[in-house]
């Protein structure tokens, strides 16, 4: 996002948040075999989106345009999202797969706008649960501080930023 003049922040697990809005979101899946591989998916607005109703979560769309990114050129952020994964997977092969040692866990955890937030996380079975976002594991998964002083792990949920009263 800084190569093209915006500043980011992640919302645990997948959503690119510019202004406080929803610009992209990135999708993984892990695809088994003799060279196992992940598949990304990722969906960035890229030009002004016009009126559009916020989706779950309450969050408002956004766009780099809309943002005042330095270019809306397609191809030159295709350019700058390619460089930067590149560099990512650069660092992570040199560290023999280890997110810590590769500083992409640290780099997730200060980009992530969940952590130090109260949050409502609705689980993939239906309910619910409400906390402080405290960390993120070296798994990847949220972990969420309880008001009973319990620690719950999250693996996979929808997350609202719970704004105090």
């Amino acid at each position: 996002a800084a190569s093209v003049g915006v500043d980011a922040g992640l919302k645990w697990p997948n959503d690119v948040l510019v202004g406080g809005a929803k610009c992209a979101g990135i999708l993984a899946e892990a695809v088994a075999g003799a060279e196992p591989s992940i598949v990304l998916g990722i969906g960035l607005n890229v030009l002004p989106l016009g009126d559009v109703t916020p989706g779950p979560g309450g969050l408002p769309a956004t766009s780099l345009a809309e943002q005042g990114a330095t270019t809306t050129d397609r191809t030159d952020v295709a350019v700058a999202l390619l460089t930067g994964f590149a560099d990512l997977e650069r660092r992570w092969r040199l560290a023999g797969g280890d997110l810590t040692e590769a500083g992409l866990l640290g780099d997730y955890r200060a980009h992530c706008t969940t952590l130090g937030q109260d949050v409502e996380v609705q689980l993939p079975d239906g309910t619910s649960l409400t906390g402080r976002a405290a960390d993120i594991d070296a798994a990847g998964q949220l972990q969420v501080d309880m008001a009973g002083g319990q620690r719950h792990t999250v693996f996979a949920g929808d997350v609202v930023h719970v704004r105090p009263a």
